[in-house]
Parts: C-alpha cells; structure tokens; sequence
C-alpha cells in the first residue's frame, strides 16, 4: 500500500470530541453572566491545548480542536455569515429517540462573508500541533436542509435561485479565508445529502415544496462553487451523516447511499469523502464501485454513538468486504461521525472515545502498514 502523507489518513476522524466538564462548567458559568468571555477563552485554550496533546498521543495525524468553542457543528458557523441570525424555533428537529435544543438560522439579509471568528479558532490549532491541523465547517446544505423550514426574507430575497447564488460565493470566500490563514484540510459536513437517501426525509421535504432530486444537486454545486478558489496543496473532503444528536440519528432507511451516488461520486469534486458505514442503516459498499481513482473514502466503522469497544477482527472483515469494490489503497479508517456534533455529546465515557481512536490507529497499521 502506497504511503499517505496528506489527508486523509489511513486513520482519522471526523472532528468534535467529547467536551470535559472543566469546559461544560465554564459555558454554564458563561451563559449566567458569571464569568467574562475572556474567562471562557482561557478555558477553551486549556482544554484544546490538552486534547491536541491526547490526538497526538493516540498516535493521529489530523488534529482538531474538538470544536470545543462552539455549541452546534453547524449553526455557530451559519451565525457567522451576513445576512444570517439566530433563531429561536417553536420546536427543535426530531431525532429517532430525541428532540433537539430549538435554535435554528434565519435569514435577514444578504448572505456573504466578510470574516468570522473561527478563522482564530483555526490559527490557535495550527500554532498548537506539528502535525495536520484539520478544520471542519458545515456544508451550505445545512442552512436549508434541516425539514423545518428556514425563514429567508422575502424582500430579500423574493426568489431562491438568488439566495443560493449568494451563499454559494459566500462559501467561496469563506474556504479561501481559511486557505489564506494556512488551512490545508478542511472538512465540509454534509448530512443532507446523506438524508435524501432516507425516504421519510425526501417525503418531507417534498411536503414543503422542494424537490428532493433538484435539491441533490443544488448541494453539489454548492459544494463544488465553495471549492472552486482553493490553493492546489489544499485537501477539502466531506462528511456524510444521518444526524448524530446525544447518540442518536435522524435519518434511516436501507438505500445506503445509492440514491445520491451519481451526486457524490460523479458530480461533486471534494477529494474524498468521510461516510457513515457503522449500521446497516448506511447499506452495502456497492455505491463504492463508483469512487473516482485519485479520491479517497474514509470508511466510519467505528461508532461515535456508543463506548462498546468494536473487535479489530470485524472491521478488518468489513475494510476487506468495501475492497471488493475499491482498491484498499483508496480506503481510509475513522469514526462514523464526530464524538459531540453539539455541546452535549454522545453517551460515551472520555477514556472510551480515546480507546476507539486509538485502536482506529492500531488497525489501521496492522491493515496498510506503519507509516500508512
């Protein structure tokens, strides 16, 4: 197996980890007026300094900041954008066995960018770790995708066809902002795409007026506007996902990803992608026949929703099953989706997030060598 010395790595992950209580404490305190932001801050730069150090020692080589500062994997990016504002939903989104805290987007006026505070974020990783500082953000799906609708001014935008055109060159400049402060991989955490696989969702949107298939490749355009100005040196992937909230998920069904396949493999340019594969809900490896040569799929066998350790024997089984319609040599290992996509996090123990990364790296030394 050839070696990787850019991401993805033959061992990695998606991105958020579990928040320590030191951390959970200081944004109660936070929230109550009982400590300054500059408090927090101080706070935050411990804890990440801390988990840079425990990613480094399980032996990875993309290191994230657990997105230790923000609440929401998606919505604190969305905040940031112009024209975008918080706001407070009559009820959250329903997950399989949970309902959502209810804070969602609205949109106010134009959408564009013009900065944002987790450019800092990204420069206090890449000044804390030698190795691969990896940043994730949400993909532009995620401020339409969610099947509670998002209020978008009609006066400013009476047509969305404008709408997307703005969010898309929004994202443009928001990727080559992170590009020009020396970000060299970066994430894009696409879960919409993913759930116009599940029918209930299609069925749903659909109800509301959108066409799912439209939508689909709505998204990929997107994707591919808000890549179109990065450096040639720089690594964008995506990640698919069917929700992960508190351990639970929001999409199902048995059509893995056939439904959007064409989408993923043959219309979307990212250089590889990060898909769920640790329930029989993500279907076969079938949709692998299609993987571009030269692109990679890191393949989640592992459960961020649980600590119930996974035999190595089982996901080597699995790794050789998916090589039966790629070439291993374009298989990567990782987690099916972060450890926190929201501040609470899943239902799992620190010691037990750390023990599935580290065997992640274990297996995938024994599957493609030292060095990988």
């Amino acid at each position: 197996m050839s070696e990787r010395t850019k991401p993805p790595f033959r061992a990695d992950h998606v991105g958020s980890l579990l928040r320590p209580a030191a951390l959970k404490a200081a944004r109660e305190r936070r929230a109550k007026g009982e400590i300054d932001h500059a408090a927090l801050k101080a706070v935050e730069d411990r804890e990440i300094e801390r988990i840079i150090g425990q990613q480094e020692e399980v032996g990875l080589q993309s290191i994230s900041d657990g997105e230790f500062r923000r609440s929401w994997w998606h919505l604190d990016f969305l905040w940031g954008l112009d024209g975008v504002e918080r706001h407070v939903m009559n009820a959250g989104i329903s997950f399989a066995a949970v309902t959502t805290r209810n804070e969602g987007v609205k949109v106010t006026g134009k959408i564009g960018f013009s900065g944002h505070p987790m450019l800092d974020h990204f420069k206090f990783l890449r000044a804390h770790t030698r190795r691969t500082p990896k940043m994730t953000i949400p993909a532009p799906s995620a401020i339409y995708g969610r099947p509670s609708p998002t209020p978008i001014d009609k006066k400013v935008y009476p047509q969305l066809d404008e709408f997307f055109d703005d969010l898309g060159q929004a994202y443009r400049k928001a990727v080559r902002a992170f590009a020009d402060a020396g970000c060299r991989y970066l994430q894009l955490d696409e879960v919409f795409i993913a759930m116009l696989c599940d029918q209930g969702y299609r069925a749903r949107m659909k109800e509301r007026g959108d066409d799912p298939d439209r939508l689909g490749v709505l998204y990929g355009d997107l994707i591919n506007t808000a890549i179109s100005d990065i450096p040639p040196d720089m690594t964008v992937t995506m990640h698919l996902c069917r929700g992960n909230y508190r351990s639970t998920f929001m999409g199902s069904g048995t059509s893995g990803y056939d439904a959007m396949q064409e989408v993923l493999f043959d219309r979307i340019k990212v250089h590889g992608y990060f898909m769920e594969y640790d329930t029989s809900r993500a279907g076969g490896f079938e949709p692998l026949k299609r993987l571009p040569k030269g692109r990679v799929a890191v393949l989640g066998l592992v459960t961020s929703k649980s600590g119930a350790p996974e035999g190595k024997d089982a996901i080597k089984r699995h790794l050789e099953e998916a090589a039966k319609f790629t070439d291993l040599d374009q298989l990567c290992l990782s987690p099916q989706c972060g450890f926190a996509s929201t501040e609470e996090g899943n239902i799992l123990a620190e010691d037990e997030q750390w023990a599935k990364l580290k065997m992640i790296v274990e297996v995938a030394d024994e599957v493609w060598g030292k060095g990988r």
